[in-house]
């Protein structure tokens, strides 16, 4: 690791400039899309039901890759991974938007998600290795995490003014400049990366092919229910085999030396809980950004653009919550923040579902996306804080990767089976179709559910354990403890969000 002692404070801060910006290519490329959905359901031909998989085919290959992703990086180096990485994101995003058919589009979506799932641990690797641990590493997660969180409400109020200015296309097209940048800018402030000392002969292929296949067909069959039926081959039958898929990786990795994934970090509290955490988190934010989009456009009758603007507080409130995370967990310990970030988010998206009417305002709608928004912007940066805590440096990475697994897997979940909530007794073919009550009714309930999601994983949350609590013997310590001992330390660094 190079000592950060003998690196120029210039340098340090390009190279954290530019994984930032690789950090917000992997946010903008979830949610740019959204608020273009219709005018991508009218051009290309869309069912109501099968418009979502512009946005699942994104979380299936995010979701399905990401624990290989996370093991490629460790293998192969993080920059090798990045450079990869980042061209993906440049020809899936050219080819999406030269797409003139949902089938191409979907295709193109879901090779962009393999390229998150390779460039997310590649940036927390280099993260990790590059700055020092203690204050120059807290600056740095700080600003990835604000970035993360903001980049993925701005990619909603990008989405709208690309659309209505440029087409739909332009949403797609905007990452072939982007990618570029990091492509040119890599080479040069990237460190090297060592020959890799076990080659690809030592990588776990069993467990690979197993976990990406697992996960892929289990998030397959729960983004096509909505479509095909929960009962169909495509949707239960996926899931199905996606399970025993996943089964027989547990089996595989109990019995190899260094497999993909050590079963011991699951098997912890800490990380089994964050990981439900991360899963209703995710499953709330999908579907929150989807029935505001939904309700803004169709219902209210708001332009892209108009659209994109009424995301303009949930984009900067959630700026603001990525960076306030640092001091909360200092001040307040994980648990304390964590739930409370969810807890805050899961009340606003509520909040913001409850007042939605046929003529309704976005006025009344602001109170609910300030509380989403810093909430959102915490949660999403606390949630890899508790996935890092207790786990050591060389194990950070498989634990970020496990972490962002279940969010992408909550994310289809939740969107999936919240839009059949949404679109329950509702006839889109028929003549006349839903009313605007009927439709604003159905985004009403699935928008509420979507609150009270989160605000499950904000008590689910409190199941964290200190540090100092997993050393101790059963009721040594208390919420008290891990406060003092964060504080204590100055920084968040025992909750670290980091890889490797």
């Amino acid at each position: 690791m190079m000592n950060s002692t003998t690196r120029s404070p210039a340098r340090s801060g390009h190279r954290l400039a530019l994984l930032a910006f690789a950090q917000l290519i992997i946010a903008l490329d979830y949610n740019i899309v959204y608020v273009a959905l219709p005018d991508i359901g009218a051009d290309l031909n869309f069912s109501a039901q099968s418009l979502q998989w512009v946005v699942s085919a994104y979380a299936v290959g995010f979701g399905g890759m990401l624990l290989f992703g996370g093991r490629a990086v460790d293998r192969l180096g993080a920059r090798r991974i990045f450079l990869f990485a980042v061209a993906i994101y440049g020809v899936s995003s050219l080819a999406g938007g030269l797409a003139t058919e949902p089938g191409l589009l979907v295709t193109a979506r879901a090779v962009q998600g393999v390229g998150g799932a390779l460039l997310f641990p590649a940036i927390l690797t280099l993260i990790y290795s590059g700055f020092a641990e203690g204050a120059e590493r807290n600056r740095a997660l700080a600003v990835w995490g604000a970035v993360g969180s903001g980049g993925l409400a701005a990619g909603s109020l990008l989405g709208g003014l690309f659309t209505d200015w440029w087409g739909w296309e332009s949403v797609l097209f905007v990452n072939v400049p982007l990618t570029l940048i990091a492509l040119l800018s890599a080479p040069r402030l990237l460190p090297t990366d060592a020959p890799p000392q076990h080659g690809v002969k030592a990588f776990d292929v069993p467990g690979a092919l197993l976990a990406t296949a697992g996960s892929s067909l289990i998030v397959f069959g729960l983004a096509s229910g909505p479509e095909s039926g929960w009962t169909s081959v495509r949707a239960l039958g996926s899931m199905v085999i996606g399970g025993v898929l996943l089964v027989a990786l547990l089996v595989a990795e109990a019995r190899t030396p260094d497999g993909l994934l050590p079963l011991r970090l699951v098997r912890t509290r800490t990380l089994a809980t964050t990981m439900a955490v991360a899963f209703l988190f995710m499953g709330t934010l999908a579907t929150g950004y989807y029935v505001l989009t939904t309700y803004l456009q169709p219902v209210l009758g708001y332009s892209p653009t108009q659209a994109g603007l009424a995301f303009l507080p949930l984009c900067a409130c959630s700026m603001v919550g990525g960076p306030m995370t640092a001091v909360l967990l200092n001040r307040f310990g994980i648990r304390a923040t964590l739930g409370g970030a969810l807890v805050t988010n899961g009340g606003g998206v509520a909040l913001v579902c409850v007042v939605m009417t046929a003529d309704g305002s976005f006025w009344s709608m602001l109170p609910g996306m300030v509380l989403w928004g810093l909430g959102g912007g915490v949660g999403f940066t606390a949630i890899f804080a508790a996935a890092g805590m207790g786990v050591a440096p060389m194990e950070q990475g498989v634990a970020s990767v496990v972490a962002s697994t279940s969010q992408q897997i909550g994310g289809a979940v939740g969107l999936a089976a919240l839009v059949a909530v949404a679109n329950h007794g509702l006839d889109y073919n028929a003549v006349p179709g839903p009313t605007l009550d009927e439709i604003v009714d159905g985004l009403r309930v699935a928008g509420v559910l979507a609150g009270a999601l989160s605000v499950v994983g904000g008590f689910v949350a409190l199941f964290l354990e200190s540090r100092k609590t997993a050393d101790a013997p059963a009721g040594a310590a208390s919420a008290d403890d891990e406060d003092e001992e964060v504080a204590a330390s100055g920084t968040a660094d025992d909750v670290s969000l980091t890889a490797k």
